[in-house]
């Protein structure tokens, strides 16, 4: 749990153990001291009970069930003013009446405003302001691993609340515990991208204890999931962003980001990279840029370990990402390299 959270458990609890005081202290009903803290405590986790249930709902929801249970109470007042002209109730029947009335008009008022809350739009009369709330965002095994969802998270991209289901923490486990080194270096890597995302202060990390028991498969149920939570699936795994998109899951692939960000280079402009080993066909050497997207480069097998300046000649765009095709001119680079001394000895 990050900060925010454990603030809010901090109010909770005080809250509680105010109304337990002061039920100890006042002993309502004639209770004893101890029963007089009970019923104090009672009393804070309903109000607790209450304040996270609205908290969850819609402001549209909250705001025509207000209206709904004042309407209510207002009728049943009015009902037990206008049997009061006419007593035909007396003692207490008459005083569990008064009572008993306005409280079930509030409450079949409250779920009446509640229930016609969709058909009520409440931003269209300036009450409610209309406001397109931001989806949650379920991150899955492979992201995690990854780790580059931190440093997205961390620059401000990315909005709303980030959920990671125990199921994919319990898939971390597993792979952490594996007797390959491989596999258990990334389960380890994923725990700690984890535990890294908790503490980014800009970050809402919930660890969600939500699960599908009628399905078996982890993809499956991160995008059962992310139907019953109206979210997005965060993922690098090309089977689960195919599978999700059948079924009108919405998903962000760091994988297509990284792409779109790479910087764009036509054929014809002048790039300089160092050629780090051979290609696979003759006389071709490879380079790399700063985002790791691949450089084929024509002429260049003898330039290995060395910084020239190429001819972009061509870009493919794959599956796996961008490839770039240029070409050394060995005419070009050695007129530029004879201007260059030419310069320097006049």
């Amino acid at each position: 749990m990050n900060r925010t959270q454990w603030e809010l458990i901090l109010i909770r609890f005080c809250f509680t153990a105010l109304l337990a005081g002061l039920g100890a202290a006042i002993r309502p009903f004639g209770l004893s001291p101890a029963a007089g803290t009970a019923c104090g405590a009672l009393a804070g986790l309903f109000a607790l009970f209450w304040e996270i249930r609205l908290r969850r709902a819609n402001l549209n929801a909250v705001a025509c069930g207000f209206a709904g249970a004042l309407l209510g109470a207002v009728l049943g007042l009015v009902l037990v003013a206008v049997v009061n002209q006419r007593p035909l109730l007396a003692g207490t029947t008459a005083e569990f009446f008064r009572i008993i009335v306005p409280l079930a008009g509030g409450y079949v008022g409250l779920l009446i405003g509640i229930a016609k809350s969709s058909s009520i739009n409440l931003s269209s009369l300036g009450v409610v302001e209309s406001a397109q709330p931001v989806a949650a965002k379920i991150l899955d095994t492979s992201a995690i691993i990854d780790g580059r969802i931190c440093d997205i998270a961390e620059s401000g991209f990315l909005e709303g609340k980030l959920i990671v289901p125990q199921f994919v923490l319990h898939e971390l486990q597993a792979i952490a515990d594996s007797s390959d080194t491989a596999k258990r270096n990334r389960g380890r890597r994923g725990l700690d991208i984890v535990q890294r995302l908790q503490k980014l202060p800009r970050v809402c990390l919930e660890i969600s204890n939500e699960d599908v028991p009628a399905v078996r498969e982890v993809d499956l149920k991160l995008i059962e999931l992310a139907k019953a939570r109206s979210a997005k699936i965060i993922t690098n795994d090309f089977n689960l962003n195919k599978l999700a998109q059948v079924q009108g899951v919405e998903v962000l692939n760091i994988n297509e980001l990284a792409n779109a960000l790479k910087p764009v280079v036509l054929p014809g402009e002048a790039m300089r990279v160092f050629i780090l080993k051979e290609g696979k066909e003759y006389n071709q050497g490879v380079a790399y840029l700063d985002d790791g997207t691949m450089v084929v480069v024509d002429n260049a097998r003898r330039l290995i370990s060395k910084t020239v300046d190429i001819t972009v000649t061509s870009v493919l765009q794959t599956t796996a990402g961008k490839m770039i095709f240029g070409r050394y001119d060995e005419r070009q680079q050695g007129s530029g390299e004879h201007r260059a001394a030419s310069s320097a000895a006049g």
